[in-house]
């Protein structure tokens, strides 16, 4: 078996992370760039909080857990100022986006924005203990649990009281989440929120039928069949499932881990394009059109997070079937989304594997999936080798 920690670690550290040091810190107004192409050339200069407070977590928590470079330190607290500056509105709440200089272009209905900046605050905090830095991680912590049973709240476009749905990704979120957090809450807050999303994930989404995890269900848990109720999003199951892993490996719970590698198996084999190779980004459990016109494209978050969770699969229970996986993956991940020539990755490549978009940053990228993927599968080889 090939060495795949010293290539991951080797990646992270000389490839990706170099990228984002050089082409998205915005020295003159704070912050970061996050749109830039496949030259780091910045092609817009909005700025969406949540992935600001995702680029302030890489650099948080590499300094934290990787190496202690000043420099990475400086850029954590460098974005982490920006965020504090201008980032929320009168009532703690993150806006969706700002412009260049901190004023706010989106409001903030997407409670996604206050997730990621929860987390950035709470690994900043290890990274430089200021008190200032938790005081805003928990502040924000208590706000998206009052928002939790109505994430978007007046920004809601469903009709009160017809179709109501509750969606995956914040269940999902939350089971990362509460673990990014624990050195800031009580201990009877984390034991409890753990329990409650383990039991949204693995039993309310999860469908004993097809061994699969929905994206939205009714209130009660039960399957809607409508576009919303059939969509499956094999990433989504599977980043999740890394989550459980590691909230099995934290509550020394191993019918939780073999579980949960169980489903991420299962999504891995239905969402793979058996044609052209690498994961779909959207199917429907009944076979149906999906209503995502880019249902069939590959995406590089996707196939990151499921290296990231076949790697902890095989490190954790030994299946063979994990390491296989693992090892097609990576075949097919490195030849297609990886840019050796200007760094970093590409994010959206066609069915046939083609560059779709050869930027490196937007509205949905930045410097978190490629690096966050790198450095726990780099971290998770060394458990393998060891």
């Amino acid at each position: 078996m090939m060495n795949y920690s010293e290539i991951y670690e080797q990646e992270l550290l000389d490839n990706v992370m170099p990228f984002w040091m050089k082409y998205s810190i915005d020295e003159e107004n704070g912050g970061y760039f996050n749109c830039l192409d496949r030259f780091g050339n910045v092609f817009d200069t909005d700025k969406f909080m949540w992935l600001q407070a995702r680029e302030v977590w890489t650099f948080a928590t590499l300094y934290h857990e990787q190496e202690q470079k000043p420099a990475w330190l400086a850029a954590a607290k460098h974005g982490a100022d920006f965020l504090e500056s201008h980032g929320r509105d009168e009532a703690g709440n993150w806006y969706f986006s700002l412009d260049q200089f901190g004023n706010p272009l989106v409001q903030p209905y997407n409670i996604f924005s206050d997730c990621f900046a929860c987390m950035a605050f709470a690994a900043l905090y290890k990274a430089d203990p200021q008190p200032k830095y938790a005081e805003i991680a928990k502040s924000t912590f208590d706000n998206i649990l009052k928002r939790r049973a109505n994430p978007k709240g007046k920004y809601n476009k469903a009709f009160p009281g017809t179709r109501a749905l509750k969606n995956f990704a914040l269940p999902m979120i939350l089971s990362n989440l509460s673990l990014e957090m624990e050195h800031l809450l009580d201990q009877q807050v984390v034991d409890g929120l753990l329990k409650d999303v383990i039991h949204e994930v693995m039993d309310v989404f999860y469908q004993q039928d097809t061994g699969l995890i929905l994206e939205n269900v009714n209130l009660d848990g039960s399957f809607s069949d409508s576009f919303d109720g059939r969509l499956v999003n094999p990433g989504h199951i599977i980043e999740a499932m890394w989550f459980m892993m590691d909230l099995g490996v934290r509550l020394n719970d191993k019918r939780l881990i073999e579980k949960a590698t169980d489903i991420a198996l299962k999504s891995l084999d239905y969402g793979w394009d058996k044609e052209f190779g690498g994961i779909f980004y959207f199917l429907d459990i009944k076979n149906k059109p999906v209503q995502q016109l880019e249902w069939d494209q590959k995406l590089w978050w996707v196939h990151l997070e499921s290296l990231v969770c076949m790697a902890k699969g095989y490190a954790l229970t030994g299946r063979t079937e994990c390491k296989d996986w693992f090892e097609k993956l990576h075949a097919y991940t490195w030849s297609h989304f990886r840019d050796p020539e200007h760094g970093e990755w590409f994010a959206y490549l066609n069915r046939r594997g083609e560059v779709l978009l050869p930027l490196k940053g937007g509205k949905w990228k930045c410097c978190f999936h490629v690096p966050r993927a790198l450095f726990q599968i780099a971290q998770t080889m060394k458990q393998v080798v060891a």
